[in-house]
């Protein structure tokens, strides 16, 4: 079979795309070979004679709403297989479904008028009965795709035309009697609200049950195979009634406006589930004041491994949601506890976030994500003995059991994909005809979310009503309130690592996390002094502050460690890093262009404390991967007392001296009052404009020094 481009053919209202479809039918001897006895299939092809046959395929390119109905009845006649299924999943982009309807039954669809125009003509009986058959076919496509089209409470108008229509042209046929028992069932459900869907809210809770804070041990009852069901059966629940058509570009990106508040309201309960993982996680991890540091680590390694459980149960949704929880930027800043996660651990939360890494649009999750759409068990490769060695035994036990999986995916890809999809094609082409070629691939996104849907079906989960009762009464921390006792829980840690002893034991304990070796020795220039000011070394007494940088903008005061690697021998492990590719800062959440409601779902930090990519630390004096350790100091103080941050190529003077005022502690509000001068020599200095760029606009051939100096 060859195909062969037959260029575009124009109607009335309509632009079609024709393709040459070139079949072989039939290979036989030619004269001779037949005079000689021999057989087609046994004689070499300069014996034989082959027969082709040419078909036309036409596949609408752009039409007018009526020629897109039209080319309902008509589609299957000119081999456009797929377009029945694909107008359904998407005409709601630029048509409603009593629009639809009633070109289709009203102007093609009756069979009366039918019989006097083009039927009439050809004087038969079998075009009427031709004509049924394929609006029938229609119908049927329509109730089985897309039967949430006719829910329209409390008059359900479509449904009743269509039964009226049903009982005048088919009368007591299967279809009637469908439509019948669909508007029965409509009839006897609820009419839920908009947050109906959602099984997690707060809305949910028994009489008498009040929000309470995060009980570590009771979170702590919950085995960890236990929490990462529960959590997949109330994702599973919630991801098979997605409406397909919720996702597309040009309905989700209307969701902001007052009108819309009740639109998309089945992708609205996934982000809002996925959004209550996140605050769980965030919730049981800083809920708790009284935790020590070694029981909020063993917090985190708890949910990691309910991360990698889910990893297992191929659920996507909420591994990525934890994942977020703990990149956040409350969670991410609590160096000391994280100091206490076990190294195997680490690794294990390194490779799940590499899952979810932004390079190449997202590229690892796409892959996993087809890889094991309709797979019975997850493929898991650890790069760490142990890792792999748990992963394979939990996947022999489900083997062994006979209990397949099927995927759950992170929606908010798909969201961006339609987006991206909407922003870039045009919904009208010349003439004012409507883009099908938009809708056809647009299709092919949502025709990825019907076939994980179908997938879900081979989940058999049994709810855990104690587990579920427990997750729907915890009370969510807002940002400010996370970001105070993520604080609070940080200096409390803090006063346990003042001594010298105590704090080369911290170096050595990242040295060992971070590099996987027991001997380290850092570079002078970082070494944490511990004197006092004016003291015979003559290095600042600020508590870590000599060491310490400030990552993606948080305030905490962190120790930062460089290894000392020769060029021959670079880091190459994964290290704490900056990332600034993701364009949201710690915390923050993607709208638009991720697809993701405004306040919904965490993107992917970029201040993961294993880096997703092996790159060197940031030091001091030297810009490296677009960022690099200043050292600013306040005019009129001793230059020793100096405050380290970090800086990316993104930084402008603003941000810069809003940090610098809140390491000094400072009012950071005060940024108008202040200026950033970068120090080139003992009568030489750099002022900065008030919106400079200090990445690319400071002296990188002098100490990178800067002092925070009062405006005249």
């Amino acid at each position: 079979t060859t195909f062969q481009d037959g260029g575009e053919e124009v109607e009335d209202g309509a632009v079609y795309n024709v393709t040459l479809k070139k079949v072989q039918i039939q290979q036989a001897a030619n004269k001779g070979a037949r005079w000689l006895g021999g057989e087609g299939d046994q004689l070499p092809p300069e014996h034989t004679v082959r027969q082709y046959e040419t078909s036309k395929i036409r596949a609408i390119k752009a039409g007018t709403l009526e020629k897109l109905v039209e080319n309902l009845l008509t589609a299957f006649g000119d081999a456009d297989f797929s377009y029945i299924s694909i107008f359904l999943a998407t005409y709601r982009a630029f048509a409603s479904p009593r629009a639809v309807l009633e070109l289709l039954l009203d102007r093609f669809g009756n069979l009366e008028t039918s019989s006097q125009g083009e039927v009439a003509n050809l004087n038969s009986l079998e075009s009427e009965m031709v004509l049924r058959a394929e609006i029938a076919s229609v119908l049927r496509a329509w109730l089985d795709q897309c039967s949430e089209d006719f829910r329209e409470p409390p008059d359900y108008l479509c449904l009743l035309k269509l039964l009226h229509y049903l009982k005048n042209n088919m009368p007591n046929s299967d279809m009637e009697s469908r439509v019948q028992n669909l508007l029965k069932q409509f009839q006897n459900q609820e009419v839920e609200a908009v947050d109906g869907f959602c099984s997690t809210s707060s809305s949910d809770l028994v009489d008498g049950e009040e929000l309470e804070s995060s009980n570590p041990e009771e979170f702590s009852s919950f085995q960890d195979h236990v929490v990462a069901e529960q959590l997949t059966y109330m994702d599973v629940m919630l991801f098979r009634r997605v409406v397909p058509y919720h996702c597309l570009g040009s309905i989700w990106s209307q969701r902001d406006k007052k009108e819309n508040k009740n639109l998309a309201p089945t992708v609205r309960a996934t982000i809002t589930q996925f959004n209550a993982v996140t605050k769980c996680v965030i919730s049981t991890i800083l809920g708790t004041r009284e935790l020590k540091i070694q029981q909020r680590a063993k917090i985190i390694e708890k949910w990691i491994h309910i991360a990698h459980e889910c990893r297992i149960l191929k659920n996507f949704s909420s591994l990525r949601a934890i994942i977020s929880a703990l990149q956040s930027n409350s969670i991410y800043r609590l160096k000391t506890t994280w100091m206490c996660v076990s190294k195997d651990i680490l690794l294990m939360y390194e490779e799940l976030s590499e899952i979810f890494s932004d390079h190449d649009n997202y590229l690892t999750s796409r892959e996993l994500l087809m890889k094991e759409a309709t797979s019975k068990f997850a493929n898991l490769d650890s790069s760490e003995k142990e890792n792999q060695k748990k992963s394979q035994k939990r996947l022999q036990l489900q083997k062994t059991k006979g209990v397949m999986q099927g995927t759950v995916p992170y929606l908010g890809t798909f969201l961006t994909d339609l987006i991206m999809l909407d922003t870039a094609l045009q919904d009208y082409v010349e003439g004012g005809l409507i883009n099908f070629e938009k809708r056809r691939r647009e299709f092919e996104v949502i025709a990825q979310i019907k076939l994980l849907q179908s997938s879900c079906n081979s989940y058999c989960l049994i709810p855990d009503q104690k587990f579920i009762q427990w997750f729907r009464r915890q009370r969510h921390l807002t940002e400010e309130e996370s970001y105070k006792l993520s604080r609070e829980a940080e200096a409390a840690a803090d006063t346990n690592i003042l001594s010298p002893k105590s704090q080369k034991s911290m170096v050595k304990r990242i040295s060992t996390i971070f590099l996987g070796t027991d001997v380290f020795t850092p570079p002078k220039e970082q070494t944490l002094k511990s004197s006092p000011v004016g003291g015979s070394s003559g290095e600042s007494t600020d508590s870590a502050s000599v060491s310490s940088c400030e990552f993606n903008h948080s305030e905490t005061e962190d120790v930062c460690v460089t290894p000392v690697s020769s060029p021959e021998d670079p880091l190459k492990k994964g290290s704490i890093s900056s990332d600034k590719g993701s364009g949201c800062s710690k915390g923050s959440t993607c709208d638009a262009g991720s697809g993701l409601d405004s306040g919904s779902m965490p993107c992917r930090d970029s201040g993961s404390v294993l880096s997703s990519a092996p790159r060197a630390l940031p030091v001091y004096n030297r810009q490296s991967e677009g960022s690099c350790i200043i050292r600013v100091s306040m005019d009129g103080l001793q230059d020793s007392i100096y405050k380290s941050i970090l800086i990316t190529n993104q930084d402008r003077i603003p941000d810069v001296t809003q940090r610098a005022l809140l390491k000094h502690n400072l009012e950071p509000d005060a940024v108008e009052d202040y200026e950033l001068v970068q120090v080139i020599s003992e009568d030489k200095e750099l002022v900065f404009p008030r919106d400079a760029n200090v990445f690319y606009g400071m002296n990188s051939h002098v100490n990178f020094d800067f002092i925070l100096r009062k405006r005249a």
